[in-house]
């Protein structure tokens, strides 16, 4: 950690950059992890010279500027969403692991758990089940969704357009094993009833 005074520095760039949205907005993960990293939100002063002390980090995130940068965490959640570890290091801020500080385990209490199916529920699950999977994520060698199928914790899907058959059924032998289709195939004829030869179905008018 470095002084209060070095701190400062990063957490007046990260809530300007907050403050002046559009373009500025693209330069919040770096900054964001870096104050993480460097735990430079727990000690630094304002523009006034007063020193500001936080223990938890939502509140350094909800604190008005300039003790803090006026934020709420679902916005800082939204706009970091590309950035897998800045991300992740705000959930394990938010958790209380960050930096192994067991006194902030109870922001549980105020600030919703990412779940779902959203970016950050995937890494904290794969953070806590599936270490490698998760390390291969932040280093961007997989999606967060790739990784949680190739885990088992989510199934494996595929989107084509029901409007060509085509390209269905190119997709669905790209995916499935010889086995499947037969067995896809037997359960689309299941449904489908052919009308015995000779009979003539009936129009009422």
């Amino acid at each position: 950690m470095t002084s209060p005074k070095g701190n400062a520095v990063l957490v007046e760039a990260l809530g300007s950059a907050l403050r002046r949205g559009g373009n500025a907005l693209e330069d919040v993960p770096d900054l964001l992890k870096r104050v993480l990293a460097e735990e430079s939100w727990r000690e630094f002063v304002t523009p006034r010279g007063e020193l500001v002390q936080h223990e938890r980090f939502v509140d350094f995130v909800t604190t008005p500027p300039t003790q803090g940068i006026g934020a709420s965490v679902d916005l800082v959640r939204r706009i970091i969403a590309s950035d897998a570890e800045a991300l992740d290091l705000l959930d394990q801020a938010l958790a209380g692991r960050q930096g192994e500080r067991t006194d902030l385990l109870d922001i549980s209490k105020e600030v919703k758990a990412p779940t779902g199916t959203t970016q950050a529920a995937a890494l904290r699950r794969l953070r806590k089940d599936k270490p490698e999977l998760h390390a291969d994520v932040l280093a961007g060698r997989l999606s967060a969704h790739a990784a949680m199928v190739q885990a088992g914790f989510r199934p494996k899907t595929v989107s084509v357009p029901v409007s060509r058959p085509d390209s269905l059924a190119a997709a669905l032998r790209r995916h499935l094993s010889p086995d499947d289709i037969a067995r896809l195939i037997r359960l689309l004829l299941e449904d489908v009833a052919p009308e015995p030869e000779g009979t003539v179905t009936a129009v009422s008018e």
